[in-house]
């Protein structure tokens, strides 16, 4: 093992201790449901905007939003800026109804406004469904950072990460985990302000730029090894050693590839010269200028994909489960507010720096292109740009650190969305059951990212993003400032978008995708799922209407009212039983 996998290794092994030693703090308190679930309202809007952006700026944030700038250039800004939104979002419409809402949980949410054990079961099974499919990129993150910075196995890593995850929350629950969060926030931002400071700062002083007329070019000579089958666009001849099947044939020894596309199979291992340009994926800029001029030679159908994405970020921000349930643990709904505030500065100087990283990386580290692994660009940054020195060792090493505190972070507070549900709904609500409910909450999670090929993570996100958007966002925003929300109406626009977001998300996941239109609207289905959620919302509860709660305005006054009138319920959990 190479120094700089060593100091990888130890940086990553370092991360896990210290949230470890942290969460630990969160035991010694943790005595009650309340401050297992919510931290017993305590948790004030600085600390709380800490964790609240430690566990939503995840691995896909981390590492995906740099590679897919790196892929896609100034229009994969569209992701981060959708994602920041929908906290906009959340801050206009949500934070402080929820706030007062009383609730643990999304079902408990639900339950209280719509008085219907029907509707809260229905959302217990999105709960579940939204938290695992979005763990599952978060584990594979962290298999897949293992094994780029330490070359050991990808199940490592996820059985590391889960490990580490479940025995947090076990511990301590909400008020464990809020603080080891918070502290994940300010590693991953330094992990990422150190390297492009250093970096940008090299950059400059070398006199470099971007090419606006050509693509990328190899600086040094290069091997790159393809993993998945890839179709690569050559806008130049170039000659190259290849071994391995391409376009159509095995060879092994010089190719010189003609203007136009070019097939090659996973496996393959190809070797191109200084100076030679960079193939580049089929679809993706090929130029610099292309890179950096928005919807340059796009199709017809790329405005419509950058509006549904920007969609399901935006409102499937506020139906993440995790994101919801730290709302609740702010004392009241002024601090809710403040939170959501903060949150914005935060997630907002994160992004800025990832994108950052993401424009380096299409100078340092081209050859990801061609291999398919830009996810991985964030990590392999440093030492291309720095060297293999002492100097390139230490921010490779904190760039690991902060990869291992994105996934963690985010993990721990899916694991907690999950147990709850779990927790409350289906177990007696006892401590030892929260525990129980937390392990079980994690083995099917587990179970596919060791099974299922690791996927792209600028892919799976926003399709989970876009099942949050057409669930829990109608009911949300229907549910606070609607009074004709009816029980029917909730169950019918929940699943009408859920089965329809959750059925092209799969067919995405396996590559079942028709060309064209059909396609492009499986892969982003938002701008067609989250609209008939609302309309089937709508519709059905105004054909039922006879079935709207008789106390829809007394609990519409309760999530609107300021919480100093005291028309809010009072939750504080006493003691728990069974400890």
């Amino acid at each position: 093992m190479s120094t700089s996998s060593v100091v990888a290794l130890a940086a990553i092994a370092l991360v896990a201790v210290a949230s470890a030693v942290i969460g630990s703090l969160g035991v010694r308190v943790a005595r009650s449901t309340s401050d297992f679930l919510v931290a017993s309202r305590t948790v004030g809007p600085i600390v709380n905007a800490g964790a609240i952006s430690g566990e939503y700026l995840s691995a896909a944030s981390f590492l995906g939003i740099a590679g897919l700038i790196l892929r896609e250039g100034v229009d994969a800004l569209w992701y981060p800026i959708g994602f920041a939104a929908g906290y906009l979002a959340l801050l206009i419409f949500v934070a402080a109804p929820m706030r007062r809402s009383g609730a643990y949980t999304v079902p408990d949410f639900a339950e209280a406004r719509l008085g219907s054990a029907a509707v809260r079961r229905v959302c217990s099974a999105f709960v579940l469904l939204i938290g695992a499919l979005y763990l599952l990129p978060q584990l594979q993150g962290a298999g897949l950072s293992l094994t780029i910075l330490t070359g050991l196995p990808p199940w490592s890593g996820i059985v590391g990460a889960a490990v580490v995850v479940v025995l947090s929350v076990v511990g301590g629950g909400m008020r464990s985990i809020t603080f080891v969060q918070a502290f994940q926030y300010w590693l991953k931002l330094t992990a990422l302000a150190v390297p492009a400071l250093i970096i940008v700062a090299i950059f400059a002083s070398d006199g470099r730029g971007f090419d606006r007329s050509t693509p990328p070019r190899f600086t040094a000579a290069t091997t790159v090894d393809v993993h998945a089958d890839v179709v690569l666009d050559v806008t130049e001849p170039v000659t190259l050693t290849a071994s391995g099947d391409v376009d159509g044939t095995r060879v092994d020894g010089p190719v010189r590839w003609e203007p136009g596309a070019h097939t090659v199979l996973g496996g393959a291992r190809l070797t191109f010269d200084a100076g030679a340009p960079v193939p580049t994926p089929e679809g993706s800029p090929r130029a610099d200028r292309d890179w950096l001029a928005p919807l340059s030679g796009a199709g017809p159908g790329r405005l419509l994909e950058i509006y549904s994405v920007l969609l399901a970020c935006a409102l499937g921000t506020m139906g993440m489960p995790h994101v919801l349930v730290r709302f609740y643990t702010n004392p009241d709904g002024r601090a809710a507010r403040r939170t959501t505030v903060v949150v914005l500065a935060m997630i907002g100087a994160f992004y800025m720096l990832v994108a950052l990283l993401g424009a380096m990386s299409r100078f340092y580290t081209p050859q990801l292109l061609v291999s398919g692994d830009t996810d991985a660009a964030v990590l392999l940054l440093p030492p291309a740009a720095l060297g293999d020195g002492w100097l390139g060792w230490l921010v490779g090493g904190l760039v690991a650190a902060g990869a291992a505190a994105a996934f963690l972070a985010t993990s721990s507070g899916l694991l907690v969305s999950l147990a709850g549900v779990l927790f409350t709904d289906v177990l007696r609500g006892r401590l030892r059951d929260f525990r129980f409910a937390a392990l079980a909450a994690a083995l099917v999670p587990v179970a596919l990212a060791l099974t299922v090929p690791r996927l792209d993570l600028a892919l799976t996100v926003p399709l989970v993003f876009a099942i949050a958007a057409s669930t829990f966002c109608p009911l949300l925003l229907l549910g606070i400032w609607w009074r004709g929300l009816t029980p029917v109406g909730a169950i019918a626009g929940v699943l009408a978008g859920g089965v329809t977001a959750t059925a092209a998300t799969a067919l995405t996941l396996l590559r079942i995708t028709p060309p064209g239109l059909p396609g492009l609207l499986l892969q982003r289905p938002a701008a067609v799922t989250v609209p008939i959620a609302f309309l089937t919302m709508i519709v059905v509860s105004r054909r039922s209407r006879l079935s709207r709660p008789a106390d829809a305005d007394r609990t519409l006054l309760r999530l609107h009212a300021p919480e100093r009138l005291g028309f809010g319920p009072h939750r504080d959990g006493g003691p728990v039983e069974g400890r």
